[in-house]
């Protein structure tokens, strides 16, 4: 069998190494980042909402909060997804109540007894893993941090008209959250939360 010179071969793998190489690694880093699309945070947000429960919940009412995305991006070629919201711009919507209900509710939210935000201003997801279940529609797993604390979440995600919308069941006290209790527990909310996304690329 003939076998290329020890020179020749040597010339081989530097041409190897120092051209081909390199070019191979250009072209796959120009893929990934056009696959790769930042998220519009005028046009994404991320929504909670808190229900009711207790013997005097029908004289109260549920809460939704909502919050721009701050920034994050997505792969749709490789499927991924990361973004982050400031836990201290979440603002309380609740339509059925007051100014001063909305104002004395996002001062509850935001405090010490539940977020915490000024200490824990972060709140991130970032996806491990995404499995098609059916056309447009996905099962992502991720890692949700909160209050300080990360853990393991799956969201529901489906494509609508080129957004991207998910939730997810979460527990308060898995992120070392005590659900608010007034009324000595006559009225309080839920430990279970519904936490939505809607994402849109630039």
């Amino acid at each position: 069998m003939h076998m290329m010179p020890d020179r020749a071969q040597a010339f081989v793998m530097k041409f190897a190494a120092e051209f081909i190489l390199p070019a191979f690694l250009l072209v796959s880093l120009a893929a990934l980042a056009q696959s790769q699309k930042q998220i519009d945070t005028d046009r994404s947000a991320l929504t909670v909402h808190v229900y009711k429960t207790g013997l005097f919940s029908a004289f109260a009412h549920n809460h939704e909060i909502r919050a721009a995305i701050q920034n994050g991006s997505f792969n749709e070629d490789n499927p991924s997804v990361e973004f982050k919201v400031d836990s201290r711009t979440l603002k309380v919507l609740d339509v059925e109540a007051s100014d001063s209900e909305r104002g004395t509710i996002q001062e509850t939210m935001l405090g010490s007894k539940v977020l915490d935000s000024e200490r824990f201003p972060e709140i991130r997801f970032r996806s491990t893993g995404v499995h098609q279940m059916a056309e447009g529609k996905w099962a992502v797993n991720g890692d949700l941090t909160l209050h300080g604390q990360t853990h393991p979440i799956k969201v529901d995600v489906e494509s609508q008209a080129g957004r991207y919308r998910g939730s997810a069941e979460l527990h308060q006290k898995d992120f070392g959250i005590t659900p608010v209790s007034v009324a000595g527990g006559s009225v309080k909310v839920k430990n279970e939360v519904r936490v939505e996304f809607e994402i849109v690329g630039k």
